[in-house]
């Protein structure tokens, strides 16, 4: 009884903050007309229908393109960073993790403005190639400086579990390897890798998702020129205040993204036999 008790506020905040909003985006992504008056909108699957048009389906693949090179680029930095800090002393190791995300303190927009000011026509790089007498640089406006700001802002979720999982990692199963006469290749390849799978698979959900839905960073860095699937939603409720349509196209990305991280669990737990949460 008491347990139930301290868990109502909880299930408040659940049904008020998550369920209902959830709700509300169903029902307008399942009807059409006035959306301040209920009893108006009449039930059709057309917003659903309109999505699966070449154009916004090129929308949906531009976005996933990039998504995927910024998840390749994160796991290729990620993973050697994460191996180094875990094969670090404790205090050093934990003032080096403070430090990594420490930039993600401050706010997102305001991160992604510096890398503007860095990139722009005026920005500091171009800045120091005209000191230098070197022609000045194209870095705003363009898929480079989309990717860029996706890996400067979502590298912190690829490293941190890795380094999680690396760092529990026992170590006697890799000085039983170095016994039998693996070398460090071997060792990395047949012990350290997959036993590190679910810290991998965890970090590529993490930063493949807000990634393939981000909206800020191809706006500001972007430049509006490369419309994504997130900027296409923003678009739809705050521009064209069409909001049916808005929802059908955040609901199909739900349920893209429930999926997705289905399929990662699956594979997860056939390499490992766990969960990732």
């Amino acid at each position: 009884m008491k347990k139930s008790i301290a868990t109502f506020p909880f299930l408040i905040w659940i049904i008020l903050f998550t369920v209902l909003p959830l709700l509300l985006v169903l029902l307008f992504s399942l009807t059409e007309g006035n959306v301040e008056n209920i009893k108006e909108m009449k039930f059709t699957l057309d917003n659903f229908r309109r999505f699966f048009q070449p154009n916004y389906i090129n929308v949906l693949g531009r976005s996933a393109g990039l998504a995927l090179v910024s998840t390749m680029i994160c796991f290729i930095l990620g993973y050697p960073m994460a191996m180094i800090l875990s094969g670090m002393e404790a205090k050093k190791r934990n003032i080096l993790v403070l430090l990594f995300i420490l930039p993600m303190w401050m706010n997102f927009l305001l991160r992604t403005y510096a890398w503007m000011t860095l990139l722009g026509k005026q920005g500091l790089i171009n800045r120091f190639l005209g000191f230098l007498g070197l022609p000045t640089l194209n870095l705003l406006y363009n898929n480079g400086a989309v990717i860029l700001g996706m890996v400067y802002n979502f590298l912190p979720f690829m490293v941190l579990p890795i380094y999680t999982v690396l760092s529990k990692i026992d170590k006697s199963i890799i000085e039983a390897a170095e016994d039998l006469g693996a070398n460090r290749v071997t060792i990395f390849r047949k012990v350290i890798f997959p036993l590190s799978i679910p810290g991998v698979v965890s970090g590529i959900t993490m930063v493949f998702m807000p990634a393939v839905s981000t909206f800020v960073i191809s706006r500001l860095l972007g430049g509006n020129r490369y419309m994504l699937i997130g900027n296409l939603i923003e678009q739809q409720f705050l521009t064209v205040y069409d909001w049916h349509f808005g929802s059908a196209i955040s609901i199909i990305m739900m349920i893209m993204i429930l999926i997705a991280m289905a399929f990662m669990e699956k594979f997860d737990k056939d390499k490992e036999g766990g969960r990732i949460w």
